[in-house]
C-alpha cells in the first residue's frame, strides 16, 4: 500500500485581493476554508500542516503545526514550499505534497495520481474557457531538492515556473467537471461563487 505522504497547506500570502487579513479562515460551508482544504487532504496524507506568518495562535483551531517562511521578507509561494520540504524532510519523508489554501475543491485521487508518475509532479485541469492552466503551488515535491530550492530563492529567483521547469516537473492534468477542482478564492467575487458552487452541490 501506498505510503501517504506529509501535506502542508500553503497560506503565506497576503491576501491582498481580498483586502488583506487570513483569506483562509473566511467563513466558507460549516467551517472556513482551510477546514475544507483539511478536509479534502483526509485520507490522502500523512502529517498535515501549515504555511503562515504572523502569529500561529490565530490558527489554533485547526490543530495543525504552523511552519512559517524559511527565509526573510516572504519572498512569494516558494519560500512556503520550502518551508514545507524542510519539515518533510525532518520528519524522513522522501516527498511533501503541498496544497493551496484558497482551493477548497481539491480532488479525492489527488495524492494517487502525483505520486503515479515519480519525482517533482505538478496539478493542471482546463479553465472555464478550456484553456489548460498550471496550478505550480499544488505537487508531490521530492525533499531532495530543498537546497536547489534554498539557493535559487538566496539567488533572488522567485518565478515558481522557473524552478519546476528548471527541475523537470511532470504535469499532471485532471479534466473538468462541474467545478476546476483546483479553483482558487482570490477576491470576494470568487469566495461568493465557490459559496454557490458548494450549496448547489451540496460537497462535503
Amino acid at each position: 500500500m501506498m505510503q501517504k505522504p506529509p501535506a502542508v497547506i500553503l497560506a503565506g500570502g497576503r491576501s491582498s485581493r481580498m483586502g488583506g487579513g487570513d483569506k483562509g479562515l473566511l467563513p466558507f460551508g460549516a467551517g472556513c476554508l482551510l477546514t475544507h482544504v483539511q478536509a479534502r487532504l483526509a485520507g490522502q496524507a500523512g502529517r498535515v500542516a501549515l504555511n503562515a506568518n504572523g502569529d500561529p495562535a490565530r490558527f489554533a483551531d485547526l490543530g495543525l503545526p504552523v511552519l512559517p517562511d524559511s527565509l526573510p521578507d516572504q519572498p512569494g509561494p516558494l519560500a512556503g514550499v520550502l518551508a514545507a520540504l524542510d519539515w518533510a524532510a525532518g520528519l524522513g519523508a522522501a516527498s511533501v505534497l503541498t496544497v493551496a489554501g484558497d482551493t477548497p475543491f481539491l480532488p479525492p485521487d489527488l495524492t494517487a495520481r502525483l505520486s503515479g508518475v515519480g519525482g517533482l509532479a505538478l496539478a493542471a485541469s482546463p479553465d472555464d474557457r478550456g484553456v489548460l492552466r498550471d496550478h505550480p503551488t499544488i505537487g508531490l515535491w521530492p525533499t531532495g531538492l530543498r537546497h536547489d530550492l534554498r539557493d535559487w530563492l538566496s539567488a533572488g529567483q522567485r518565478r515558481v515556473r522557473g524552478f519546476t521547469q528548471a527541475h523537470g516537473a511532470t504535469r499532471v492534468i485532471w479534466p473538468a467537471g462541474f467545478v476546476d477542482p483546483f479553483y482558487n478564492v482570490n477576491t470576494p467575487a470568487q469566495l461568493d461563487h465557490a459559496r454557490s458552487i458548494l450549496s448547489r452541490h451540496d460537497l462535503p
